[in-house]
């Protein structure tokens, strides 16, 4: 008998943090999904922990961010330890943890994988998508025929899969015809193997053993006073930090020597089998010393791994099969951007997809992933390597000048503060990131996220922060920062622009589909004298979307938002934000044109 066969429009293999960011996105946004998965359960302990501050907001847009800081630790404060001249460790200082001054949420958030993953999981139940699991991919066709390739409705991607758990084994297989497949199935990807993709980079050498590591999840028992901060100990016996957890939990990274492992005898590897988490607990002992360390109870989970730094040689092939987080860029754990890439990899495509998938946008919209991300992944490597030599350098001593300084890491930690946060991430100009306008915004780098900050509404002065205004729905959202309204000859101004993006010549509220766009208009004027009703009807869809850059009635929040982002006060500007949340386009109020034919590159006209 022929094995059963079915149609999706995405199939996702590996459900993970970036499988599942992707696979609870495309279903939010109506996308047809299966999202498949070895294992037979989700993670239940361990594994990646660390929620960056960029990576709360991303979460937030999806509606997700509140169930997150309900249950994560927060990291505000990181502390710094090095010899001292006693032979154990002192405290050489304490400072933020996160540096990027424009951080929504100026922390870190921490919980295990299995909990961030039920972040998805949850929702996507609610929508009637479950994970398919145990079930492995055993072959992958994608066709040649340039036809299809180039119809998005088409089904060019064939995927078998073997249900591992299936009763009857004559049975157990599966043929899902896709539109698109996303490989997010880890380091050791299947699909990026099996697409015959190369990952660039190097893999620290055996026997670097500086470059070894041990991770323990622990309930620690300890005097040392730094318990609960992310902590960066340089010790004469090797270095270790620590991250707190949820709960009572602490994650200890702890460096290894090559006295600490053995290595095979065959390979020369370290040999991981002879290596337990009661010796990495007796190794981080003697780098926390004068102070203590140990744990109560159980030691909830443990591993060791190699520094390596690798990234793939393309994130796609023929745009119809994608890889993404782990299967197309490997780093260091220590800086917490792993699971976070990841994530933002899928955040990155899932709008893409759903704008091709629904005939709004031309094919040639999903190279930018692979453009955006992959010089993003390049840039994250540049980092790691530089990181990762800081902290698993040899601290500096009166016996060893030619260590790791305390300024020189903490300089360090400060300088890629904006980078590791995720905050930094700054795409480069291409089809859908134009830079022509910058100069009316200058605060507001095209190419970044939308800045957080608190706006007023017209209609009722509540306050309202703008990125919560802005969810990831797919929609472009058009911001027009009107100037002072009250003007007669600025209003006239604003009035022309309603007329010319609905009705003119490259209206492209009428050029393109209508529902692509969410807008929203932000006067410069005062609450005691401007009235919603009197910005045009074309820029207010609805009452609530007039907003006032002036304060809330007890002046507690909200202000100065046009100097945040560098907007004339006056004269206004359009910001287009991508359904991403990152700035795409700045034009003048007379720059109808320009957007259009932004717009115009990616997008399809209305067949209406």
């Amino acid at each position: 008998m022929s094995p059963p066969e079915s149609k999706v429009d995405v199939l996702v293999i590996g459900a993970g943090p970036a499988g599942l960011f992707a696979a609870h996105g495309l279903a939010r946004a109506g996308v047809s999904v299966k999202i498949v998965d070895q294992r037979p359960c989700r993670v239940a302990a361990g594994q990646a922990d660390g929620i960056q501050p960029r990576t709360i907001e991303v979460l937030q847009s999806y509606g997700l961010a509140e169930r997150l800081l309900r249950e994560a630790n927060q990291m505000h404060m990181a502390a710094f330890y090095n010899p001292s001249a006693d032979g154990g460790i002192e405290r050489t200082g304490r400072a933020p943890d996160v540096t990027a001054t424009t951080a929504r949420w100026p922390f870190e958030a921490t919980l295990h994988q299995g909990a961030i993953e039920a972040l998805f999981m949850d929702p996507m139940r609610e929508m009637g998508l479950e994970v398919d699991r145990p079930t492995v991919p055993t072959a992958l066709e994608l066709s040649e025929d340039e036809e299809l390739l180039k119809d998005p409705q088409s089904y060019p991607v064939k995927v078998t899969v073997k249900h591992l758990d299936h009763a009857d084994a004559q049975n157990d297989t599966e043929v899902v015809h896709a539109k698109f497949v996303l490989g997010a199935d880890g380091a050791h990807s299947w699909v990026r193997k099996i697409l015959g993709v190369t990952l660039d980079g190097e893999q620290t050498v055996y026997p670097v053993i500086d470059y070894i590591w041990g991770v323990v999840d622990i309930i620690p028992s300890s005097d040392f006073p730094d318990i609960r901060n992310k902590t960066a100990i340089h010790s004469p016996n090797g270095s270790c930090m620590i991250i707190p957890r949820e709960g009572d939990k602490i994650r200890l990274y702890i460096q290894l020597s090559e006295k600490d492992v053995e290595k095979d005898i065959q390979t020369g590897r370290v040999d991981k089998s002879k290596v337990g988490p009661q010796q990495l607990m007796e190794v981080a002992k003697k780098i926390f010393k004068p102070f203590n360390i140990d744990y109560v109870g159980e030691i909830d989970w443990w591993t060791i791994y190699v520094i390596g730094q690798r990234v793939a040689s393309q994130f796609s092939v023929k745009e119809r099969v994608f890889i993404a987080g782990d299967a197309c860029h490997t780093h260091s754990p220590k800086a917490g951007q792993g699971m976070n890439a990841s994530m933002n990899d899928s955040h990155n495509l899932v709008w893409k997809l759903t704008h091709v998938l629904r005939g709004n946008a031309e094919m040639s919209l999903l190279k930018t992933y692979e453009f955006e991300r992959r010089k993003y992944a390049q840039d994250l490597i540049d980092f790691d390597k530089q990181w990762s030599a800081l902290f698993s350098g040899k601290p500096r001593t009166e016996d060893n000048q030619d260590g790791v300084a305390h300024e020189d890491f903490l300089k360090a930690f400060q300088t890629f503060g904006a980078f590791s946060s995720g905050i930094g991430v700054h795409y480069a100009p291409s089809a859908i990131t134009n830079y022509t306008h910058q100069s009316l915004s200058p605060n507001q780098l095209i190419g970044t996220r939308i800045l957080p900050h608190v706006f007023i509404r017209a209609a009722d002065a509540r306050p309202y922060e703008i990125q919560d205004l802005l969810p990831s729905d797919t929609k472009f959202k058009i911001l027009v920062f009107a100037g002072n309204t009250t003007k007669p000859e600025q209003w006239k101004r604003v009035d022309n622009l309603a007329k010319e993006i609905s009705t003119g010549e490259h209206g492209f509220l009428q050029i393109y589909n209508r529902d692509l766009f969410d807008v929203w208009t932000i006067s410069s004027g005062k609450k005691e004298v401007v009235d919603y009703t009197d910005i045009p009807e074309i820029l207010r869809p609805h009452w609530s979307h007039v907003l006032l850059d002036d304060t809330d009635m007890y002046a507690r929040t909200g202000g100065g938002g046009y100097e945040r982002y560098g907007i004339d006060p006056e004269r206004g500007a359009v910001v287009v934000v991508r359904p991403d949340g990152y700035v795409g386009i700045v034009a003048p109020l007379e720059g109808v044109k320009g957007i259009q034919e932004y717009l115009s590159v990616f997008l399809k006209k209305s067949s209406s």
